[in-house]
């Protein structure tokens, strides 16, 4: 089942998401290369600069998008005000199902 993580930064902690940013890569790319990436980014604010992450993986179960979620560095380094992890149906523009 895919979830939907989706992680509000704090306010002012721009700087700890950059610090943070190649751990965060490397821990996409590695998820990404066990199957389990479905696609990311960053939520940006009016001026253009990040502000939170959409992630989108595949897991067995809530529990375990749980622990991968709070695996992220961001989620290490404190940067989220709120994360949120919800089961997600991709019904449009699925490549898996093209």
């Amino acid at each position: 089942m895919i979830f939907a993580i989706t992680c509000k930064d704090k306010p002012g902690h721009l700087q700890t998401r950059m610090d943070t940013r190649p751990e965060h890569v490397a821990f996409l790319n590695d998820l990404n290369d066990k199957g389990t990436l479905k696609f990311a980014g960053p939520f940006l604010d009016e001026e253009g600069k990040p502000c939170g992450s959409l992630v989108a993986i595949e897991a067995a179960d809530k529990a375990e998008a749980k622990a991968i979620a709070d695996s992220d560095p961001y989620a290490k380094a404190g940067l989220f005000e709120s994360v949120e992890i919800r089961p997600w149906n991709w019904v449009f523009n699925n490549p898996e199902q093209a």
